[in-house]
């Protein structure tokens, strides 16, 4: 089958190839792809593009080809969304544990479902860590990336007062649509002290400090990137931990991957599902693209030239 795969060759480290389908275990189906979503860290780890063969993928939508043997998970046939938390999600075929799939009705579309798993769970697991937010003041920094947008939009559907923040005012008029209630850029940020209940830093690095600044007394934040990470840098932010102390701040963090336990994920996925049926949360997709094309669109990503998700079609 074709696959994304790990090319050395490749000016961004991948290109589509060739690997064998995969030999599901008795709690896996088998899911033809439809839909792709790319995500940061798959495509910017020195150490996982320099693994031989290695399919890259997290988020992926399609329908069921072949169930699980042990009886669990959906039919023949289901339209499903999913997520492979190690990677391995950018074939035409994929192996699933069905405590990994959701299914996905005919009112939500493969290339919207396809951008959830990752960023969408993300968003919402943090949010739910800052705590009851209606009517409270919270702050998305990189609220143009894919986290960023869904946390926008969790934010306010939870009733809360939300600002984002960009690096550039082209990106303004998106996040305005996605519901943010006020926008600023990322270097104004250090002007806007002592004013959020809440903060999502999507942003991290020289970030961070700032938007710790930016937070009520007894505030909090969650943070849930470092730029510095998706290249396997070393990650450093400093911060006054005096002012930080002095204000009763509380700054979490959390890796994603490691909340996906006791299907957790799943049920998250549930609800995100859920929430586009009903129009509550738009997808902004700012590629849409063959995966034919994969080699120039990761090109787009990774130069960070695309405003939201990106999703390709395995045709």
């Amino acid at each position: 089958m074709r696959a994304v795969v790990t090319d050395k060759q490749s000016p961004v480290g991948v290109s589509l190839g060739q690997r064998e389908v995969p030999v599901p275990t008795e709690n896996q189906a088998l899911v033809r792809v439809a839909t792709i979503s790319l995500n940061p860290g798959e495509l910017r780890s020195r150490e996982l593009l320099a693994t031989p063969g290695w399919q890259p993928g997290r988020d992926f939508a399609g329908i069921v080809e072949q169930s699980a043997a042990d009886g669990s998970g959906l039919s023949v046939g289901s339209r499903v969304v999913g997520l492979l938390p190690n990677g391995g999600a950018f074939g035409e075929i994929v192996a699933v544990p069905t405590t990994n799939l959701v299914s996905l009705p005919s009112t939500v579309s493969f290339k919207d479902a396809a951008t959830l798993p990752v960023a969408g769970i993300t968003a919402l697991f943090a949010l739910e860590r800052c705590g009851f937010l209606l009517g409270r003041k919270v702050l998305v920094t990189g609220a143009s990336g894919g986290v960023g947008q869904f946390g926008i939009q969790l934010a306010r559907a939870a009733g809360a007062r939300v600002t984002g923040t960009i690096r550039a005012q082209e990106r303004a008029g998106m996040v305005e649509a996605l519901g943010a209630d006020e926008v600023l850029l990322e270097s104004s940020l250090s002007e806007q002290r002592s004013r959020f209940d809440f903060v999502l830093d999507t942003v991290g690095g020289h970030l961070l400090p700032v938007a710790l600044a930016s937070l009520v007394a007894g505030g909090t934040c969650v943070a849930v990137n470092h730029r510095s990470m998706e290249t396997s840098d070393v990650c450093k932010t400093t911060f006054d931990f005096v002012d930080f102390m002095k204000n009763g701040l509380t700054l979490k963090s959390f890796y994603v991957f490691d909340e996906l336990t006791h299907q957790r994920g799943k049920h998250a996925l549930e609800r995100l599902v859920a929430l586009v049926a009903d129009g509550r949360v738009r997808p902004h997709i700012g590629i849409e693209a063959s995966w034919t094309d994969v080699e120039r669109t990761v090109e787009k990503f990774l130069n960070r030239e695309v405003l939201g998700k990106i999703v390709l079609h395995v045709e």
